[in-house]
């Protein structure tokens, strides 16, 4: 079957690759960790590895421990930290798959030893520290009380293998990312970290707009697959497509109604045409009667509700369009483009939600 015969995302691997090369660029000596958690931001988790192991990354990031162990199944041997806390059910897979993982609590650090303990193998963690994120982390100011519990749980079976933060508004302040970074420099100043421990904090944004924060590693994620991290940053390199065909030309008088609700009206004749794409593929429902597409390499609007398999455009602006065409609703077509970004401020959106809302009924193309 013709991948291309109904919907589908194209991945630009040279476009990843370059934007590796950026960051990379940007963090200087720090280790570079690609944050791949949700399905490489939705793109294919096992495609974004294949092209990311021959850049000879310093790891990898992701949210949860079955994350990490399908990159275990992929082949992957490089450390892989489990960024989010690990429900401690999954303590022994995890201590199998030889995962790093992060904590924000020491009844956790405590359940970790004695599982490697018990299985009769090394553990390696990371601590996280709470600089005003919120949601996990131990409180930066009582750095000398936990880092004392810490340090003494420290001892084989387990390694301390870093100490890091989160940005909470790396893409909107730099004056947080300061005050931040100087938390989580206090932390390390308090504790007694082993000599080789990374200590991170930088996402996209944060070694895009702070590189003298790269610290021992950054963890990129979005700007590696082409969403810009702030509008003041620099954009990578595009590495998405979302292309559609039509499916149905119709030619409408004035008066006729379209879709759920009958919310597009046609005040003059107009040519609809039907594309084979819905939100039940991720396209954004709130793009009805909102957004754009590309056809033919001319702008035209959706028109009426988005439904869950298929969205209508108003072509009368391209006579010569015909089913069978392909229709771009992220990505270039001749001198025209929709940005990812377009679609997540159209939608009311981030482009993170756009990324990783594309569904699986969408099959995912890599060019080299």
């Amino acid at each position: 079957m013709d991948l291309r015969s109904r919907a589908w995302v194209e991945v630009d691997a040279a476009a990843l690759r370059a934007n590796l090369a950026h960051i990379r660029q940007a963090a200087r000596a720090a280790a570079v960790v690609p944050m791949i958690k949700a399905n490489a931001y939705g793109l294919g988790v096992g495609d974004a590895v294949a092209v990311l192991e021959a850049e000879e990354p310093d790891g990898y990031g992701v949210a949860t421990v079955e994350e990490g162990l399908e990159l275990r199944a992929l082949g992957v041997g490089r450390r892989v930290l489990v960024m989010t806390p690990a429900p401690a059910s999954s303590l022994p897979a995890a201590v199998d798959g030889g995962l790093t993982l992060c904590f924000s609590d020491l009844d956790s650090l405590r359940a970790l030893a004695a599982e490697a303990a018990r299985r009769g193998r090394r553990a390696t963690f990371h601590m996280e520290v709470d600089t005003g994120m919120g949601r996990a982390g131990l409180d930066w100011r009582s750095a000398e009380t936990w880092g004392r519990e810490v340090a003494a749980l420290a001892a084989p079976p387990l390694r301390w293998g870093g100490c890091y933060t989160h940005f909470h508004s790396a893409d909107e302040d730099a004056g947080t990312i300061d005050r931040q970074w100087a938390r989580l420099q206090d932390v390390v100043d308090r504790l007694s970290l082993p000599a080789d421990a990374w200590v991170h904090a930088c996402n996209s944004a944060g070694v895009l707009r702070r590189p003298q924060y790269a610290g021992s590693a950054v963890r990129p994620g979005i700007f590696l697959f082409g969403g810009r991290s702030a509008l003041d940053l620099p954009r990578p390199a595009p590495v998405v497509a979302v292309r559609a065909r039509i499916t149905l030309v119709r030619d409408v008088l004035a008066g006729s109604s379209l879709g759920y609700g009958a919310t597009h009206v046609a005040r003059a004749p107009e040519r609809w045409a039907t594309v084979a794409i819905g939100y039940g593929d991720g396209l954004p429902r709130a793009l009805g009667n909102r957004g754009h597409a590309l056809v033919r390499g001319r702008r035209v609007p959706l028109v009426g509700r988005i439904s869950m398999d298929v969205t209508v455009v108003e072509i009368s602006r391209v006579p010569d369009a015909r089913a069978g065409d392909i229709v771009t609703f992220i990505g270039s077509d001749r001198d025209e483009e929709i940005t990812v970004e377009e679609v997540a401020d159209q939608a009311g959106t981030i482009n993170y939600e756009v990324l990783t809302g594309l569904t699986g009924r969408l099959p995912r193309i890599w060019q080299a």
